[in-house]
């Protein structure tokens, strides 16, 4: 299984600079370590206001008992508030071998909630959805897409994750606007900035 954390931050008052430094040290080296043991995928690092400090994070386990144990051993831990949000594959996910090698590109996760109109034929829906497949191949063809992921599902409107890379918000809006589901989805974009323990800065994903 896959999890989306987000891991957010708070240093008591009073901790020293010479702590929290260590506990960074600690934290980049043990990142590495996870990313060895194929348990910690990605990192990153979203908007965030003043004072604020989080990483939203990608990580593998079979289960939430596994991912639990994972986000323990992390140093910063002692400090740190973890939301996991279980993420569950997606039709439409490109496939491992046809996912394009990191691109000096920003990255940008977009959360899709879905609303068909009630009066839609169900053969519209089907045409609709094979379309966005279709599309949905052609941009990982491009580099734009990716992953997909499906999300838990939120006052019963189905949801989904992408992870996208695209040269500005403009051109994410764009390749956003060029799916064909796009007129029964909002869209929730994220910027997204690079994390130094990213393992994703020397792989592909």
């Amino acid at each position: 299984m896959e999890f989306l954390v987000t891991m957010t931050t708070q240093v008591p008052a009073g901790t020293s600079d010479d702590v929290v430094a260590n506990v960074r040290r600690r934290e980049a080296a043990h990142s590495d370590d996870l990313a060895e043991q194929g348990l910690l995928l990605r990192l990153w690092r979203p908007p965030v206001e003043p004072g604020e400090w989080r990483t939203l994070g990608l990580f593998s386990g079979e289960n939430g008992e596994q991912l639990e144990k994972t986000l323990a051993s992390m140093p910063l831990r002692v400090w740190r508030h973890d939301e996991v949000t279980p993420l569950a594959p997606h039709p439409n996910d490109p496939a491992p071998e046809r996912r394009a090698p990191r691109a000096q590109l920003p990255e940008f996760f977009t959360v899709f909630t879905y609303r068909i109109p009630k009066d839609t034929w169900p053969d519209e829906v089907s045409a609709v959805t094979a379309r966005e497949a279709v599309r949905a191949e052609e941009l990982a063809d491009q580099r734009a897409l990716v992953r997909l992921w499906q999300l838990p599902a939120a006052a019963g409107q189905p949801r989904a994750l992408g992870l996208w890379r695209a040269a500005d918000q403009l051109r994410m809006r764009a390749i956003l606007d060029s799916l064909p589901m796009s007129s029964w989805t909002t869209v929730q974009t994220t910027p997204l900035a690079v994390h130094p323990s990213d393992p994703g800065a020397t792989s592909t994903s």
